[in-house]
C-alpha cells in the first residue's frame, strides 16, 4: 500500500469547486495519508486536469508517478498472489495431516511431571495386559516407584491413565519435577512387550484458527510437538 502526501496537488488546484472535488475524492478512501491503487489514479487524473496550462507538469513528474502507480499495482497482485498461496498450503497441511490417523506419534520423551506431590499420566499398551510392572524413575535413572500391572490392570489395553502420588516404594514422598516412566509387561499370548509414556495412536485431527493438534491419549499436542510418526 502507498502513502501519497497529497499537500503538492493542492497548489495546483483552482480555489473553490475543483479544490472541495479532490477533498471529496480522497474523503471516499476513509484516511487522507493511505490511499489505495484507485485513489492513486484519481489524484493523478485530477492533478492532470487542473495543471496550469501555461505551466504544464513535467513530463519526467508524470512519469515518475506512473511508474508508482504500476508499482503499486504489482505489490497489490503479489500480495493477492501470496494470500492466495498460503490459503493452498493451510488446505495441504490439513489434508496430509488427516493422513496420520491410525499412526503411532511420539512425543520425543517419557518424562512426567510431579507437582505438588501429584502426577496423572497415561500410558499406551498395545495389547492386552496378562502382567507386568510399571517403573518410574528419577533424572539420574535411579528406580522411585514400581506398579505391579497384574494388579491393577490385568485385562486391560489401549490407553490407560494411572496417578501417582509421589511416593516412592518405601513410601516417602520425593521432590517434585521431571520422572521417567516405562513399562515391561507379558500380554495374554505370552508375548513380552515394553511401553511408556509419550507414545500413542493418533485418534484424530482437530483444526483451530488455522493450526493443527493432533489427538494423543486424551490430550491434544500441537503437530509440531510430535517428533515422530510411524505405523504401528
Amino acid at each position: 500500500m502507498a502513502t501519497v502526501n497529497t499537500k503538492g496537488y493542492e497548489s495546483l488546484l483552482n480555489p473553490g469547486t475543483a479544490s472541495s472535488t479532490t477533498t471529496k475524492e480522497v474523503a471516499k478512501t476513509g484516511s487522507s495519508d493511505t490511499l489505495g491503487k484507485d485513489d492513486f489514479l484519481k489524484l493523478l487524473l485530477t492533478e492532470l486536469q487542473h495543471q496550469d496550462p501555461t505551466s504544464p507538469m513535467d513530463s519526467d513528474k508524470i512519469l515518475t508517478q506512473t511508474s508508482q502507480l504500476a508499482t503499486l499495482e504489482s505489490a497489490t497482485k503479489t500480495n493477492t498472489a501470496l494470500e492466495n498461496l498460503s490459503t493452498q498450503l493451510k488446505e495441504s497441511v490439513s489434508s496430509n495431516a488427516t493422513n496420520l490417523i491410525g499412526k503411532m506419534g511420539s512425543l520425543g520423551y517419557n518424562a512426567i511431571t510431579l507437582s505438588n506431590s501429584k502426577s496423572t499420566y497415561e500410558v499406551y499398551f498395545p495389547t492386552e495386559i496378562k502382567d507386568g510392572t510399571l517403573t518410574i524413575k528419577d533424572a539420574n535413572k535411579n528406580v522411585i516407584k514400581t506398579v505391579d500391572l497384574g494388579d491393577v490392570a490385568a485385562g486391560k489395553s489401549g490407553v490407560l491413565s494411572f496417578d501417582w502420588d509421589g511416593s516412592d516404594n518405601d513410601g516417602n514422598l520425593v521432590k517434585d519435577g521431571y520422572y521417567s516412566v516405562t513399562a515391561d509387561y507379558v500380554d495374554k499370548s505370552g508375548a513380552s512387550k515394553t511401553t511408556q509414556f509419550g507414545v500413542y495412536p493418533v485418534e484424530s485431527i482437530r483444526y483451530d484458527n488455522g493450526s493443527s493438534y493432533v489427538k494423543l491419549g486424551s490430550n491434544y499436542y500441537p503437530i509440531s510437538d510430535v517428533v515422530e510418526y510411524y505405523q504401528p
